[in-house]
């Protein structure tokens, strides 16, 4: 059967999530002033800060902790780590950081010309994020992408993520497509590489951080201009 429907995953695959989120706290960092008040490095708190960020949202995938336990605790942990235990100090930077991420709107390279690719060839394409549902569809509107997709879903709509086979389920109904006419690209080894091929649903493991896993038969890439080898 001929693919007519392609499914991206957004951060990192699309949005340059840690790119963004990086000018983000470093915004925040410089006007709390951070480093004269309490003699922290920018560079070791991001990196701090990612390590603790990245295996919190592996827990949500895994569905052992929720999105509240995420915001109460990825910056409270990382300015723990350096002996600041400050709630208030914690709160401001996460209600700040997702007020102010949509700010910044840089893309993965070479996401627009791939997405025009895909529409000239007459793909439907479409959204499937694990991402909060307040902020997927502001990040797709003002980096300028929206428009090349039908649907948009979130995890938050449904109340599961990838790779839970429920979200594939759902965004394939609400985009009238079938699995076997249907291809998913995204940067997640598990949520979206195994998710998506255990729904039985073809996939493109995008390897932005060359992590270099394989699996015989998985297509994969290492720039968003690959995509033009399979589709």
């Amino acid at each position: 059967m001929k693919m007519q429907h392609v499914f991206f995953d957004l951060d990192n695959t699309l949005w340059d999530h840690r790119r963004n989120a990086y000018l983000t706290i470093k915004d925040l960092f410089e006007k709390q002033e951070i480093s004269s008040k309490y003699h922290i490095d920018f560079e070791e708190f991001h990196n701090v800060y990612h390590d603790i960020n990245e295996e919190l949202w592996e827990k949500i995938r895994d569905g052992i902790i929720g999105k509240e336990y995420l915001r109460e605790h990825r910056f409270y942990d990382s300015f723990k780590h350096f002996g600041v235990e400050n709630k208030e100090l914690s709160l401001y930077f996460e209600e700040h950081f997702l007020d102010n991420i949509v700010s910044y709107n840089e893309l993965v390279e070479g996401a627009e010309d791939i997405l025009d690719y895909l529409k000239a060839k007459n793909y439907t394409l479409h959204i499937i994020s694990n991402g909060f549902q307040e902020v997927t569809e502001r990040k797709c509107t003002l980096s300028g992408i929206a428009h090349y997709f039908k649907t948009i879903t979130s995890a938050d709509a449904i109340g599961v993520r990838k790779p839970n086979p429920k979200i594939f389920e759902y965004s394939l109904g609400l985009s009238e497509a079938r699995k076997e006419e249907s291809i998913l690209i995204g940067d997640d080894w598990i949520a979206d590489a195994m998710g998506a091929t255990d729904f039985g649903m073809d996939a493109i493991f995008f390897d932005v951080y060359k992590e270099d896993k394989q699996k015989e038969g998985l297509k994969a890439i290492t720039h968003l201009q690959q995509i033009k080898e399979y589709l």
